[in-house]
């Protein structure tokens, strides 16, 4: 790679040909303040706050490229100035509740604003006037806060290939919206909230279930029980300052205890009847050689994205319902009966490091009895932000252990929080219950990492080889889909979570700014934590579990049985005439 020199205030760079002034300056520790720009992702210079003085111009550092011998100012007069005019103007037309905005104290625009040093808005206008759009059921649309940066849309466009918002109208007028001005509720949005991800401002934000949540716990009537899956205990601790990646499980078990729940459980038991089930479920499809490749049902999103653009391809989706609505079919049945407990009387609480699953625990195919196998779905922020209101110290609780009989998992289940993990889980699963004897190596490195396709093949003794494909970010998996709908390879088994890295960088994880998104390389960090959780665990194969084996005994029969099918299984639609 050809390599250039030039200059940043005065100090001499050298950097790759094709980097840009932001990337450079950032890597040398020069703060550009940046809005629009978000790594690998979108780079439009539409905010214009990065520019910089390159020779007698002004420049939108996030799009000039560096080249031999340039000169650039970084901090001079002029630069400091257009840079607070720029975020005096976004602030003359934006809903300013910063005190009880949702993205308060974690707003890029909020930042920029204290560091420029912006304490009166000298511009006064007109503003842009428009209602709430409540009609998903996981994201809440807020139009009057949007700064128009396009990053929520390069994130739908370019990295899910979805598509469900843009663009509309011109100059003032502009406004990102679905197509045809549609509520996003009824648009071929997929619920993977990337996009509140992407958001530098409250735009965008989880619907948001806490004060239900606090409702159901004050009811006395009422058994309020929790779960937690796999990706949170990997994020849940940067909400109160640990490092990215800290594994926080028990304390995230003390604090949903010091909250009131009934019964803490964690949905990793449930990762774990996943495999059983679908693993069984591909044992039957290899042997029939029927709606293969089998593809996994645990994502939402996932899901969604298959009912509206490939309906065709509904009879190779997994009936399996994903692991938390099947630990909810079960605490309403099994763990009632057990109690002598009404399940009317109970309410299941989600934790997920997703907002599809918002979408996902209301969908009518999820219930059994008239009930919903799931009564509210909370974020990792949404604890966050339950265990702040408790006046809980999260990192000075003492750890705990979750109750049983729906709190004791592998190391199989807890890597369903990153790509790849489900197939991996599977796999160990699979090779051991048809060949009979234990697998030499359990760990498929060949499924783990940030490849955007990964590729695993494992042979039984009968000679019949099993090939697994993994993809992560729905851009991904249509190019995978594409591969296999083309015949271009054989697949038995494919794995796709909707949101890049899988779980462990859901929708409803912590909100990292786009400055350290630039820096770190936070799905590896998670997913890292992920792995390391996995070889702490001293039973690593699902159908290894005990209490797995228990229910089966007790009370389900067998995989893929009558009662497991009629609890744990489900159908989908054809959602694709929107």
């Amino acid at each position: 790679m050809e390599m250039i020199k030039f200059i940043i205030d005065g100090k001499e760079v050298e950097v790759k040909r094709g980097t840009t002034v932001l990337e450079a300056a950032r890597s040398i520790g020069i703060k550009i303040p940046s809005l629009c720009y978000l790594k690998d992702v979108n780079n439009c210079s539409s905010c214009r706050i990065c520019v910089v003085e390159a020779g007698s111009k002004l420049i939108a550092s996030c799009s000039l490229v560096a080249e031999e011998g340039m000169v650039v100012k970084t901090n001079t007069a002029k630069v400091r100035e257009v840079r607070r005019m720029v975020v005096e103007l976004l602030l003359s037309n934006h809903k300013r509740e910063c005190t009880t905005c949702v993205r308060s104290e974690n707003c890029e625009l909020q930042n920029y604003a204290k560091e420029l040093n912006v304490r009166d808005i000298r511009y006064n206008g007109e503003k842009l006037s428009k209602s709430l759009d409540l009609s998903s059921a996981s994201i809440v649309r807020d139009a009057e806060k949007c700064i128009l940066c396009g990053r929520c849309i390069s994130t739908c466009s370019k990295i899910q290939t979805v598509n469900a918002i843009g663009f509309a109208k011109r100059g003032f007028n502009t406004e990102v919206e679905a197509p045809y001005d549609r509520p996003l509720g009824n648009s071929i949005c997929i619920n993977c909230g990337q996009c509140i991800l992407a958001c530098p401002v409250g735009a965008l934000s989880e619907k948001n279930d806490v004060d239900n949540v606090w409702k159901a716990l004050s009811d006395e009537d009422k058994y309020v029980i929790v779960q937690t899956a796999p990706a949170v205990r990997v994020a849940l601790g940067e909400e109160f300052g640990m490092d990215t990646g800290s594994r926080i499980t028990g304390k995230m078990v003390a604090a949903l205890r010091a909250l009131g729940f009934y019964r803490v459980f964690d949905t990793d038991f449930a990762a774990d009847l996943t495999i059983m089930e679908e693993g069984t479920e591909l044992l039957s499809r290899l042997e029939s050689g029927e709606n293969l490749p089998l593809m996994t049902s645990c994502c939402p999103g996932w899901v969604k994205f298959i009912e509206q653009f490939y309906p065709h391809m509904l009879n190779n989706l997994s009936t399996c319902k994903s692991p938390h609505e099947m630990e909810g079919a079960l605490i309403k049945t099994y763990f009632a009966e057990k109690m002598g407990i009404d399940p009317s009387k109970i309410v299941v609480v989600s934790i997920m490091p997703c907002v599809a699953k918002k979408f996902e625990r209301q969908r009518e195919e999820l219930s059994n009895e008239k009930l919903q196998d799931v009564d509210y779905v909370l974020t990792t922020r949404e604890l966050a932000q339950m265990i702040k209101e408790a006046g809980i110290d999260f990192t000075k609780l003492k750890e705990e252990a979750f109750d049983n009989p729906m709190g004791e998992s592998t190391g199989a289940a807890v890597i369903f929080g990153a790509t790849g993990g489900v197939a991996e889980a599977a796999l160990r699963t699979i090779f051991e219950i048809t060949e009979n004897k234990e697998l030499d190596t359990i760990d498929f490195e060949a499924l783990r990492g940030v490849d955007n396709i990964k590729i695993a093949e494992i042979e039984l003794s009968n000679g019949k080889i099993v090939t697994a494909a993994v993809a992560h970010g729905l851009g991904n998996a249509r190019e995978l889909l594409e591969m296999v709908n083309k015949g271009e390879k054989k697949i038995d088994f494919i794995e796709v979570m909707a949101c890049p890295g899988g779980c462990v960088k859901g929708g409803g994880q912590p909100i990292v700014n786009a400055k350290e998104q630039s820096i770190l390389n936070i799905m590896e960090q998670r997913a890292r934590a992920i792995y390391e959780e996995d070889k702490a665990m001293p039973i690593r194969k699902s159908h290894r579990n005990p209490y797995i084996l228990k229910i089966y005994e007790e009370f389900l029969g067998k995989p893929n049985g009558y009662l497991s099918h009629k609890l744990l299984h489900t159908h989908y639609k054809n959602r694709d005439k929107y």
